[in-house]
């Protein structure tokens, strides 16, 4: 889902040039049926057989084969004292690793190069009471900003969501919503 936020003009070369700026956000209650190792891949699909596909965040550009900038990603999990890093793997297409929850990540796969976007770490996820939740931005190591260009027959980006570090303590069915701030051009 799409929010608007409030319009920036920016000015080059003596014209002002709109750039949207905009949230996007996706959320998945991943399968969890046993500890993560680091490394596993974070989805809502358990086995290969059930058609797990990848993360999804739509309208990201103003049009399809649009482009962007990511200045900010929010990770938040309806589980409390949960600390892993998280990376999110962005593709133009739909990626070729896996996708299946809890089995070790493949991405970024030689096959998957042309549609790669780049890649957003997170900090270690933490809480002070609430639920966990990690937020990266162009100050932290997280690879912000990233400049993105959509498939020309599309106007989002693919994803492959990673653990970089085990994870216990999780449950089943817990949400994990990812949210991307986008200055769209």
């Amino acid at each position: 889902m799409s929010i608007w936020k409030d319009m920036l003009h920016v000015l080059r070369t003596g014209t002002v040039v709109t750039t949207l700026a905009t949230e996007v956000s996706t959320e998945k209650a991943l399968a969890a049926a046993a500890d993560y190792a680091a490394e596993d891949v974070l989805n809502n699909i358990a086995s290969v057989g059930q058609g797990a596909l990848p993360w999804r965040w739509e309208h990201l550009a103003q049009r399809k084969g649009g482009s962007g900038t990511i200045t900010k990603g929010v990770a938040l999990c309806s589980t409390t004292a949960l600390i892993p890093r998280l990376t999110i793997y962005l593709f133009r297409s739909q990626p070729g690793s896996t996708l299946v929850d809890n089995e070790a990540n493949t991405a970024v796969l030689t096959a998957d190069r042309q549609k790669y976007v780049g890649r957003v770490d997170f900090p270690a996820m933490g809480d002070l009471g609430g639920n966990s939740e990690a937020i990266a931005t162009p100050s932290t190591d997280g690879n912000l900003p990233l400049r993105f260009k959509c498939d020309l027959a599309d106007d989002g980006l693919w994803g492959v969501v990673v653990t970089r570090d085990a994870i216990t303590g999780e449950v089943a069915g817990m949400g994990l919503q990812i949210l991307f701030f986008v200055e769209q051009d």
